[in-house]
C-alpha cells in the first residue's frame, strides 16, 4: 500500500478547522493537528483541543508554544516603537497570526508534510498572513483552504461534522472573540453598524476593583519591563500578564478601530487591551524624558512602518530586522519608572523617575531659569532663527498675514 500523504492543519478548535481536520481525514490524508499558542489559549482550552482533534480523526495533535518567541521577535519591538495602528489598535491578533504561521510551517517541515491547511475565509486578512508565510517558510508544500476555496457555509460544515458523528456547540454567537496575550478583538453585533459602539455585556472584562483609583508603576531597563509596582519580573510575559490583571480590573483598554485591510476594504473591530495600552503609554511617557527630540521623531516614523508591515503580513520583509536594530539602539537610555493613575475605564500618565531624565539638566529649568546661556545669547539665537522668515517677508511684504 502507498503511504498516506501528511497534512498539517493549523488547528484552533473552531468550526472551520474542525471541519478541515475531519474532511481531510475522510479524504484519506494523515492529519496532524497543530495548535500554535502565542499566549491566547488556556490550559483547559488546549486540553479540549487535543481531545477534539483525535475525535475528528487526527493521527497526531501537538501544541506549539511560541509565546516567548512571539515576545522576543515581535512584542518587544512593538513596545520599543509604541506601535498603535491608527494611533489606536495595538496590533493584537494580527501580529500573533504571523508567529502562529511560522510555527506551523516549521512543524510541517520537521515532519516532512506534503501539505498545510488552515481555516481562513476569503474575506479577511488571515488568509494572506497564513498563505504568504507558508509560501516562504515551507516552499513547495501544498496549501489547502477548504472553507475559502469551496465557499462553505457554517451550516454545511456543521452538518458534515454531525453526519460523521462529531457534535459540538458551534452556534454562531452575536460576538466573536480572538483572545491573545496582547489583547482581545471583538467582532460582530453592533460593530457591523458604524454608528454604534459595543454595550457593556459585549466585553469579556469588567470593573472588579473596589478602589476608586490606583497608582501603577512600570519600570523599564533599556526599554524592556523589569518591574511592576516594585515587583521584579525576569519573565516579560508574566510582567505583561500582571499589568493586564491590574488594568483589566478597571476595564481599561477598550476601544474600536476602523482601518484598511490588506485586501483593500475597510474593517471595523472592537478590542480590549489593558496591558498594551498601559505599557505603551508608560513607555512613551518615559521616552519623552529620556530621548532626544530627533530620536523620538525618527523612531515614530520607522515604528509606524514596522507596525504596518507587521499588520500586513510583511514580517519576513528583509527591512524588518533593520528597523528592529534601530529601535533597539534607541532604547539604550530608556531606563526608569513611569507612574500612571488608574480609574474605572480610564487612566492618566503622572510622571517618571529616571536617572536618565533629560529634564534634570543643569543648563536650565523650562519657564524658570537659564543657567547655560545669557539673555544676549537668547536674543541672538532668536534673531538668527528668524532670519529665513525675515528674508522671505522682506522680499514679499504683501504676504504677511
Amino acid at each position: 500500500m502507498m503511504a498516506k500523504k501528511k497534512v498539517v492543519v493549523a488547528f484552533s478548535g473552531g468550526l472551520d478547522t474542525s471541519y478541515t481536520v475531519m474532511k481531510l481525514t475522510q479524504d484519506g490524508w494523515d492529519v496532524y493537528a497543530a495548535c500554535a499558542n502565542t499566549g491566547g489559549f488556556s490550559e483547559e482550552q488546549l486540553k479540549v483541543n487535543e481531545e477534539n482533534a483525535y475525535k475528528l480523526g487526527a493521527v497526531k495533535y501537538v501544541t506549539l508554544d511560541v509565546t516567548q518567541e512571539y515576545y522576543e521577535k515581535s512584542l518587544k519591538y512593538m513596545i520599543y516603537g509604541n506601535v498603535m495602528r491608527n494611533n489606536c489598535y495595538p496590533i493584537s491578533v494580527s501580529s500573533e497570526r504571523i508567529f502562529q504561521a511560522i510555527a506551523i510551517a516549521r512543524y510541517a517541515n520537521e515532519i516532512q508534510a506534503d501539505a498545510i491547511a488552515h481555516g481562513s475565509t476569503g474575506a479577511g486578512n488571515d488568509q494572506i498572513r497564513f498563505d504568504m508565510t507558508f509560501l516562504v517558510m515551507a516552499p513547495g508544500v501544498e496549501i489547502i483552504t477548504l472553507t475559502r476555496d469551496q465557499a462553505l457555509s457554517r451550516k454545511e460544515e456543521v452538518d458534515y461534522l454531525n453526519d460523521h458523528g462529531f457534535y459540538a456547540d458551534f452556534t454562531k454567537l452575536k460576538y466573536s472573540y480572538n483572545v491573545g496575550i496582547w489583547g482581545t478583538s471583538i467582532c460582530g453585533g453592533e460593530i457591523l453598524d458604524p454608528t454604534q459602539g459595543l454595550p457593556e455585556e459585549a466585553y469579556l472584562k469588567h470593573v472588579t476593583s473596589d478602589k476608586a483609583e490606583e497608582e501603577l508603576k512600570i519600570t523599564f531597563k533599556n526599554g524592556e519591563i523589569t518591574a511592576v509596582n516594585g515587583e521584579e519580573f525576569e519573565d516579560k510575559i508574566k510582567a505583561i500578564q500582571k499589568i493586564e490583571e491590574i488594568g483589566a480590573s478597571y476595564a481599561i483598554g477598550r476601544d474600536c478601530n476602523v482601518g484598511d485591510t490588506i485586501i483593500g476594504i475597510k474593517g471595523r473591530v472592537a478590542f480590549e487591551a489593558a496591558a498594551p495600552k498601559l505599557i505603551i503609554e508608560a513607555h512613551r511617557l518615559l521616552e519623552k524624558s529620556t530621548l532626544s527630540k530627533w530620536q523620538q521623531y525618527w523612531k515614530d516614523q520607522v515604528a509606524n512602518w514596522y507596525g504596518m508591515f507587521l499588520h500586513e503580513s510583511q514580517y519576513l520583509e528583509p527591512v524588518m530586522p533593520d528597523i528592529e536594530a534601530f529601535l533597539t539602539s534607541s532604547q539604550r537610555h530608556v531606563n526608569g519608572t513611569a507612574i500612571l493613575k488608574l480609574r474605572p475605564y480610564s487612566f492618566q500618565t503622572v510622571g517618571v523617575d529616571s536617572d536618565d531624565d533629560l529634564t534634570k539638566s543643569k543648563l536650565g529649568e523650562y519657564g524658570e531659569m537659564n543657567h547655560g546661556w545669557t539673555a544676549d545669547d537668547a536674543k541672538g539665537f532668536i534673531k538668527l532663527s528668524a532670519t529665513p522668515l525675515r528674508v522671505f517677508y522682506g522680499m514679499h511684504p504683501d504676504e504677511r498675514k
